[in-house]
């Protein structure tokens, strides 16, 4: 455990200390849960930093997808390829509780993050490994991101529009379901350690997070041997279930996936859809699915958006907008849940964030600080490690200078 509690640093895990030594956004966002619920991530970069620093649109130096996820951290520059990056390292993993890494072998091994290694200078370190298709096996030591794993796991070939080619579900899901993996093993680890007095190792990957996420599709197989089609915005198992455009050109989506709530659409719609013998019955709306469309299309379109969803939403109908993605830090329920938090970056000035999404009502986490700046703190972390003043800056100079 490490460090006093102060009001600067408060949440769940207040004592405990997260290096994270992770790329791109798996490992990164996992160490940032562990982040926003209190914990002193410490971001260890190389000379040239995360990848994601160099990938995406940029203003004043800095690159949406590294700020994009890694808030609540301190970032240090460590060249481990050098001796005194090395022996810096040494004494960092001594003060720490868990360390995340995605590096693969042999680099792992060859810069001493592997876990034996890690191990010998911290005993009961957490140690979390990130890869794309597991550890061992068929596809150990492949390269892989989250469009891969779309494709192993059967995601890709699901979506898309019935007839058309499959296309990539274009936000990283399986990279964040990795993410939330990453920190709930750290923390029932962590559970573990504090009877047990141990570490341990505790590998995640895309692959497994997206299998797990399956569970309905791959059900269906071993239930009935029936395998999921491509629906677009059709569910499967229910009708309707749809996007609708309305009046003013703006487009709802709405689904109905029991009796009551479509029994709820007829009557918010002041139609006689509940009573029709075409649609009585969930199986009799998936047989005329295309009447039931063209049905509710035309009803929808003789409304604006607003005054369609107070009427679906006052007779308790599942309806939301289809909000463009520049409107979502304006929706009053998202600002309401604190998903969008201002942040000081250090030199972009006031920048926007995502919040916390875990909501403890006793010890709640909350964001303290705005991404780092390649190497902000490395100086205050070296200082903290025993390293007098001038040799903590002689130090940060060298590990950013270097490679």
């Amino acid at each position: 455990m490490t460090g006093p509690v102060t009001d600067s640093n408060i949440g769940p895990l207040a004592d405990i200390r997260v290096l994270d030594l992770s790329t791109m956004l798996a490992g990164p966002y996992g160490a940032t849960l562990l982040g926003d619920l209190g914990a002193d991530v410490i971001k260890v970069e190389p000379p040239g930093g995360d990848d994601t620093r160099h990938l995406g649109p940029e203003r004043g130096g800095e690159r949406v997808p590294y700020v994009s996820v890694n808030r609540n951290k301190r970032g240090i520059v460590l060249d481990l390829t050098k001796d005194d990056g090395r022996e810096a390292f040494a004494r960092l993993v001594a003060t720490a509780d868990v360390l995340v890494t995605n590096v693969r072998e042999p680099a792992l091994s060859r810069l001493g993050l592997d876990y034996d290694n890690v191990r010998e200078q911290r005993p009961d370190i957490v140690w979390v490994g990130v890869t794309a298709f597991g550890v061992d096996g068929p596809y150990a030591g492949r390269p892989g991101i989250d469009f891969l794993a779309q494709g192993i796991a059967g995601l890709v070939s699901l979506n898309g529009e019935p007839g058309r080619p499959p296309v990539r579900v274009t936000v990283p899901l399986v990279d964040v379901m990795t993410s939330t993996l990453v920190a709930t093993g750290v923390l029932a680890a962590l559970h573990e350690r504090a009877a047990s007095g141990q570490g341990q190792r505790i590998d995640v990957s895309l692959l497994d997070a997206l299998v797990h996420a399956q569970s309905t599709g791959l059900g269906g197989i071993f239930l009935k041997g029936q395998t999921t089609p491509r629906t677009g915005n059709r569910s499967f198992y229910f009708a309707p279930s749809g996007v609708y455009e309305c009046k003013d050109g703006t487009s709802v989506c709405l689904t109905c996936p029991g009796e009551k709530f479509f029994v709820n659409l007829s009557t918010a719609l002041d139609t006689g859809w509940a009573d029709d013998p075409r649609y009585a019955t969930i199986e009799a709306r998936l047989e005329n699915e295309d009447a039931l469309d063209a049905e509710i299309a035309a009803r929808c379109a003789a409304f604006d958006r607003e005054e369609l969803l107070k009427k679906l939403h006052a007779a308790d109908v599942l309806a939301a907008p289809i909000n463009d993605l520049a409107d979502v830090p304006d929706d009053p329920q998202i600002r309401h849940n604190g998903m969008i938090v201002p942040t000081q970056h250090a030199t972009l000035g006031e920048l926007n964030v995502t919040g916390v999404p875990v909501h403890l009502g006793r010890t709640p986490g909350s964001v303290r600080r705005s991404p780092p700046a390649l190497g902000q703190h490395s100086e205050e972390i070296l200082t903290e490690l025993g390293y007098g003043a001038e040799d903590a800056a002689r130090l940060s100079e060298s590990m950013r200078t270097a490679g």
